[in-house]
């Protein structure tokens, strides 16, 4: 009986690759097939029709096909039918089309099936985490002390941080262990203070570590979306005259709309002195530091901790992302152990020992082999072809009579509004609807924000393949 069910596996024997080869070759096809025919972001197809005809599909056990009948099925009813992200017209939202090096790291990742937590569940792996992360600390200028670990992506790696940074205070501040005894009864007046751009985890970290959302104190930012530095330092005093704790300043390199990247330089130095744990999320803005902008992530070694997503402008398939640290002792708040896997008297590293995961897929591999073949040098040279080309969009939009710039482009954002002699009562509406229009037709994908109450459409640009034509 087992023969018959091997085939549905890759077996350590030549035999044993027969189906996987065939399986992959089958993807390779449709997956360009699609990319290469798309001719929009999105098919078109009517979105009730969409989901009627995936709704009709069986998932039971007397209705099985064959592998091959089944990546037929995926390429033509799912895949092409799917967003498109490679298609020059697809730039809503911080979604890269993926690079050919990180896809074939994914390839090495699912077929292997590797688990980050031990080392007996990853072997060389292991190693190569380590290595990336030590490469990282040394690109954001972390010194040896600093450390790292690989994550899901910016949400978790916020909130691994933000937990860390509660319970260092907390530790330092009355010798409190929320690991032994939960929260302390002071818990309500803990803060944390961060800009009313950054990204919503903020809000989420708060209410998952049992703070609230009251926790999170929002100060005010500039038209370019960045910290008001002397907003923050007011806000620092209130808080104090309350009697409430700030114990978390959280920075951003790349706000989500405006693409603004924090005053680095002044928040450490009132991090510094106000005794606050510093955490710089740098998801979006982190791989600016190869380009000749670097020079706007000043201070970011500095931070006692820093988030990076490489599947923003680092160009790998979702999800990619890190948390490193200043001081790598800090993990030790994340650590737990079993008897059946990190055991204290363990020779080798298990990488458990740094994460809120447990199973974990070997996403350091993508980064690893990107380093390796396209390098920081070309990487740097594609986030300067971006922000340039970002910069010339907003001067073709703000030069435009039927246009409105919202917000100066800083990163590679373009807020803006259609406006077309039209009252101001309609814009908002009709902007709307130009969206979902576009979107619905498969004709192209923006994103939708609101920009000083105002409904604002977005351009993302994350292709370093597209020329200006594009967008003209």
């Amino acid at each position: 009986m087992t023969e018959a069910w091997s085939h549905h596996f890759v077996q350590p024997s030549s035999q044993g690759t027969v189906a996987f080869r065939g399986a992959l070759k089958l993807c390779t096809e449709e997956i360009a097939r699609i990319i290469e025919n798309c001719a929009g972001p999105y098919s078109g197809l009517a979105l009730d029709t969409l989901q009627n005809r995936i709704n009709d599909q069986s998932l039971s056990a007397e209705h099985t096909v064959t592998l091959q009948e089944a990546i037929k099925e995926v390429g033509q009813l799912i895949a092409s039918n799917s967003v498109i992200v490679q298609h020059p017209m697809c730039t809503a939202h911080l979604h890269t089309p993926p690079s050919v090096v990180g896809i074939a790291a994914e390839s090495f990742i699912a077929a292997q099936n590797l688990s980050m937590d031990s080392w007996d569940q990853s072997g060389a792996a292991t190693y190569v985490e380590q290595r990336v992360i030590r490469e990282l600390c040394d690109i954001y200028g972390f010194a040896d002390s600093g450390g790292g670990v690989f994550t899901s992506g910016g949400t978790q790696s916020n909130i691994m941080a933000l937990l860390m940074a509660r319970d260092s205070f907390l530790q330092s501040h009355s010798n409190h262990s929320v690991y032994h005894d939960g929260l302390p009864d002071y818990s309500g007046k803990l803060r944390i203070v961060t800009s009313d751009k950054s990204h919503i985890t903020v809000e989420k970290a708060a209410a998952i570590m049992g703070l609230g959302v009251k926790a999170v104190v929002r100060v005010g930012t500039h038209p370019d979306g960045s910290m008001v530095v002397d907003a923050l330092e007011q806000t620092l005093q209130d808080l104090k005259n309350e009697g409430l704790l700030a114990f978390a300043l959280v920075a951003t390199a790349g706000t989500t709309d405006h693409g603004a990247i924090d005053d680095l330089v002044a928040l450490s130095d009132v991090a510094k002195r106000e005794r606050l744990w510093l955490h710089v999320d740098a998801a979006y803005g982190g791989a600016v530091i190869f380009s000749q902008a670097k020079s706007r992530l000043e201070a970011i070694q500095c931070a006692d901790s820093l988030t990076v997503d490489f599947h923003k402008m680092w160009f790998q398939p979702i999800s990619c992302g890190a948390l490193l640290l200043r001081d790598n002792k800090a993990f030790k708040h994340l650590l737990h152990r079993a008897a059946y896997l990190n055991r204290e008297e363990d020779e080798l590293p298990n990488l458990v020992d740094f994460s809120i995961s447990t199973t974990r897929r070997f996403d350091a591999l993508k980064v690893f082999m990107t380093l390796r073949t396209i390098g920081t040098r070309t990487l740097g040279a594609m986030v300067d072809h971006l922000m340039t080309q970002t910069g010339q969009v907003a001067k073709m939009i703000a030069a435009s009579s039927d246009f409105e710039l919202l917000a100066p482009a800083t990163l590679t954002t373009v807020l803006f509004r259609y406006t077309g002699g039209l009252d101001q009562e309609s814009i908002d509406g009709i902007n709307k609807s130009i969206r979902m229009s576009l979107l619905k037709t498969g004709t192209a994908i923006l994103g939708e924000t609101i920009v000083g109450a105002k409904a604002a459409l977005k351009l993302t640009l994350l292709n370093p393949c597209l020329t200006l034509e594009y967008y003209r």
